[in-house]
């Protein structure tokens, strides 16, 4: 922890310089003529007031960008307890299996395991995320680099995390269990520590389990957050955050003749004891807000976290058809990291002429270590990191094929050891114009100087970078009437050569430029109610990646190209009922010219909820996946397409105690919702049953 704190006090003052220059300006033009404090609504897209994410305090109706909102409410409801679950319900957005050991979403056809932040903060390592400290999660598709810097080329998902509350006592604890064997606790308590003070506290356990051999796992975490009024206009919120998460990796099952193998539904191929994952983190946070003036606000955030994390496993590296033999992988690959983001954003409204115009300017500061080591899995029989066994269930990974006694030793094939330090500046700037009710206006972008050096150990080389990126961002909205908005937008972003995680820099990547996203969007969103909104939009993406021609000259290709449409219906259609109706349909091209991966011509997605009486409640869920590539440029290699259907149902035995069951695959269908390569496809969960129990206090 020294050297993060070192880290921090080195990084601090110079954002200070930066929100003393901001705020200066502000001082100078601000006007006081509207009141724009922030006010958390939550709901859905178009009667939610802000999006957290966005930074700004503007409706989402004159926001030039697809955005979902999924509440604590539906998160509850539903029955979510995994960031993929929330994703099975979210238009233009699919789950990657991420090797069985983290988080992985594909947004519109970019598949990403970085692009998650939490309160607009990034939050890179890779982990499975707990839902148990969240307010609400935003997920924000395109190009996002103007508000979140690197990566977000698809997309962004952002968890709002609950905070303390002033002058209110309340708690909630929760307990459910599942027809695997899973169960998971969770308290929330709220206290008022004084007049101008307040401590809440968040916990939760996971005993994890599901349908396939040797599954299991426990997530365990704290999150005490304190706010305190420092003044009537200044608030601090100050959050610990504590993480200890261990599970079973799963890769799932081979294919053949093009699609997973059915049959092997129920094997594991993998070793109960050795295919493991686990993570402790600590996370410290500060964020100071303050109300300048009616028309100007502020606020800088500082945080400091440790990640310690490592994935042991072994998977099908090979498979032919109809053969009882498979050829094993794997690999351990321990990762530590050290973060240190220091951000601040000012917001002012001021009116030129006519024209409102809110301003926003902001900085960020990054300072990241990681130690990253990988070995390969190495065989006495073969002296080398695959090896042949037969199919069994459970697989015996102590003889293989030949009947020959085999161990594995995971020190004795080092495949690298890194070290990684990456520090980013970042300054961004944005105006949101009303040029007339009819009529807004957005335009930003942002500037990031990427500085990377990544130290070969293993081979005693080195090798740095520095990007200086500009990302740019433009929209415009159309309003003819107040609650109908039609709006055009571009943007761009960027992914530097040392990919998502910052592992490797080769001396022929480092001589090359990122690889820069650009995306157009043009949609409409249509506030049908108070609390029901529609929101459609179609988009063209593409990825232009710098290469090398044949003469060694820098060039330029079109790395991938995706277009689709999206619509999303949300909200109350009466006092009873509540609707979300999700659908997309892309369609992609990769440099060769073939269809990439991980892209599903379409996907549809319902859920439904009713209120028979106060205490009485059902819903009815429904996803359909299409058919989608399991690799690049290979249409002959397919995860099918499925159906799956959820039911749930809620009573409220008292005021503060009520009992829900959730069914998911109802109609226990087999499917494979996605496939980390040719011989990794994941198997969907069947039937199962869940019951929770919660008590308010």
């Amino acid at each position: 922890m020294t050297k993060i704190y070192i880290k921090l006090i080195q990084n601090m003052l110079p954002l200070f310089f930066i929100a003393i220059f901001f705020l200066a300006s502000f001082s100078v033009t601000a006007k006081d003529f509207e009141n724009i404090e922030e006010v958390v609504v939550k709901g859905n897209v178009l009667y939610t007031d802000q999006v957290n994410a966005l930074k700004t305090p503007v409706p989402i109706l004159d926001v030039p960008q697809t955005v979902s909102i999924i509440t604590d409410d539906d998160i509850l409801k539903q029955g979510f307890r995994e960031i993929g679950d929330v994703i099975r319900y979210v238009p233009g957005v699919n789950t990657s299996q991420g090797e069985g050991h983290r988080d992985s979403l594909v947004f519109r056809g970019v598949r990403s395991t970085a692009d998650f932040f939490q309160d607009g903060v990034r939050d890179d390592v890779e982990y499975y995320r707990s839902l148990y400290n969240v307010e609400q999660i935003e997920i924000l598709r395109g190009p996002n680099a103007l508000l979140f810097g690197r990566g977000g080329a698809g997309g962004v998902i952002n968890r709002v995390t609950k905070k303390a509350v002033l002058n209110e006592k309340f708690g909630v604890w929760n307990f459910g269990f599942d027809s695997f064997g899973a169960f998971d606790l969770y308290l929330d308590y709220n206290i008022k520590s004084g007049d101008v003070s307040a401590l809440r506290f968040m916990a939760h356990s996971d005993v994890l389990e599901n349908h396939r051999d040797h599954y299991d796992g426990q997530r365990t975490g704290i999150n005490p957050t304190l706010k305190i009024k420092v003044t009537e206009r200044t608030s601090l919120d100050v959050s610990y955050e504590y993480a200890d998460h261990e599970r079973f990796i799963d890769r799932g099952v081979p294919t053949e003749n093009g699609e997973p193998v059915k049959r092997f539904k129920k094997i594991t191929f993998g070793d109960k004891d050795l295919n493991q994952t686990t993570l402790e983190a600590t996370i410290i946070k500060a964020t100071l807000s303050t109300d300048f003036s009616d028309t100007s606000k502020g606020n800088l955030s500082i945080i400091s976290s440790e990640f310690e994390k490592m994935y042991k496993n072994y998977y099908v590296a090979d498979y032919n058809a109809g053969e009882t033999v498979v050829t094993m992988d794997g690999y351990l690959d321990p990762v530590e990291r050290e973060n240190t983001i220091i951000t601040g954003n000012l917001v002012n409204e001021i009116q030129i002429g006519t024209s409102i115009h809110t301003l926003l300017f902001g900085g960020e500061i990054i300072n990241t270590s990681s130690n990253n080591h990988r070995y390969d899995t190495f065989w006495s029989t073969t002296r080398d990191d695959n090896e042949v066994f037969k199919i069994t269930r459970p697989m015996n990974f102590s003889v293989n094929s030949a009947g020959i006694a085999t161990s594995n030793d995971f020190t004795a094939k080092l495949k690298s050891k890194t070290r990684s330090d990456i520090e980013v500046t970042s300054i961004y700037f944005q105006n949101q114009i009303d040029v007339s009710d009819t009529l807004k206006l957005m335009i930003g972008g942002r500037h990031d100087t990427f500085d990377i050096t990544v130290a070969d150990i293993k081979s005693e080389t080195f090798q740095s970078r520095e990007d200086k990126e500009f990302s740019p961002r433009a929209g415009v909205i159309f309003k003819p009437f107040e609650n109908v908005s039609w709006y055009y937008s571009y943007s761009e972003s960027f992914l530097p050569r040392s990919g998502e995680q910052y592992k490797e820099l080769t001396a022929s990547s480092a001589s090359l430029d990122p690889d820069v996203y650009e995306s157009s969007e043009f949609g409409v969103k249509v506030a049908i109610s108070e609390s029901l909104s529609f929101a459609a939009a179609y988009f063209d993406s593409k990825q232009i990646i710098a290469t090398r021609d044949a003469s060694g000259e820098g060039a330029e290709i079109v790395g991938l190209r995706v277009d689709g449409l999206e619509f999303e219906l949300k909200g109350k259609v009466n006092d009873r009922m509540s609707l979300a109706i999700g659908y997309s349909s892309m369609d992609g091209k990769t440099n060769l010219g073939g269809e990439p991966r991980e892209i599903p011509e379409h996907m549809l997605s319902l859920y439904a909820t009713y209120e028979v009486s106060e205490k009485f409640g059902w819903a009815f869920g429904m996803t359909r996946q299409g058919e989608s590539n399991i690799s690049n440029n290979k249409p002959e290699l397919i995860l099918p397409k499925y159906t799956r259907i959820d039911f749930g149902a809620y009573y409220k035995i008292t005021d503060n105690l009520s009992i829900q069951m959730n069914i998911e695959n109802l109609t226990d269908e087999l499917y494979f919702p996605h496939s980390h390569s040719t011989h990794q496809a994941s198997v969907g969960e069947p039937f199962n049953t869940r019951v929770s129990i919660r008590k308010t206090f």
